[in-house]
């Protein structure tokens, strides 16, 4: 089974070093917000706030937390009225960026995204020019040393699994969006705690960089990041 991205893996374990739990459970809090208030707060009939859920409490975070962003998107509980922008354009050597936020002030994110991407030299793109080249999916990490690979291998493909490769320290499991959860629960129910778990955006034909190009395109995607509206930041490259 093939392998996902070096970048991928780098971006993951330096999301676990430096992601503050604050801003973690912040991005969680507005994804379950929004969430409920499109689709309503019951998990079993909304797949997109049963995935947030399911993303948060693989982060740990308190039931209490998540009942509370579930009461708000429904207006049970006064609450921020949050809006969802994607932004596409292209960092350093052309490589294709795209930025989800929850803001309640688009003037003034509009103006920090594309502060950033000038001053790390890139550039704000049209709306459609990149999002295209990438594909949804779900990415379930597990430690090796949890079971055997042939035995997670099984398991999760009995499960629905799409993929599963070995990285570093940890087996890698690929998912469609409508098997993430039963893959994630198949591991939970054999007593396989995921290191990680979430739905992702990758590009299918990444531009390959240097170790020092690749550098330029983390920098702008760390600030890109570190915006208080940042939901997620993604880039189409990988490292040869």
């Amino acid at each position: 089974m093939s392998g996902h991205s070096k970048w991928a893996t780098i971006k993951r374990a330096k999301g676990k070093a430096d992601a503050a739990r604050g801003k973690l459970f912040n991005r969680f809090i507005r994804e379950i917000t929004i969430a409920a208030r499109m689709g309503g707060g019951d998990p079993t009939s909304n797949p997109r706030l049963r995935t947030a859920i399911s993303a948060a409490r693989g982060a740990n975070m308190p039931n209490k937390n998540i009942e509370s962003a579930i009461q708000k998107g429904t207006g049970q509980l006064d609450g921020v009225n949050y809006e969802e922008i994607t932004f596409e354009g292209y960092g350093p050597g052309g490589v294709a960026i795209l930025i989800e936020v929850v803001t309640d002030n688009r003037n003034r994110i509009v103006a920090e995204v594309r502060h950033l991407l000038t001053k790390y030299g890139g550039n704000l793109g049209q709306t459609n020019c990149v999002a295209r080249m990438f594909n949804t999916k779900g990415i379930i990490t597990v430690p090796k040393d949890a079971m055997g690979e042939d035995e997670i291998m099984e398991l999760v493909l009995e499960a629905g699994a799409d993929d599963m490769s070995s990285e570093g320290e940890e087996y890698e499991i690929t998912t469609t969006v409508d098997t993430f959860d039963a893959v994630r629960e198949a591991l939970v129910n054999a007593k396989l705690e995921p290191s990680s778990a979430e739905i992702t955006k990758v590009v299918d034909n990444p531009i390959m960089l240097t170790e020092d190009s690749g550098s330029k395109v983390m920098k702008l995607v760390d600030a890109l990041d570190d915006l208080d509206d940042t939901q997620h930041v993604y880039a189409g490259f990988d490292l040869s």
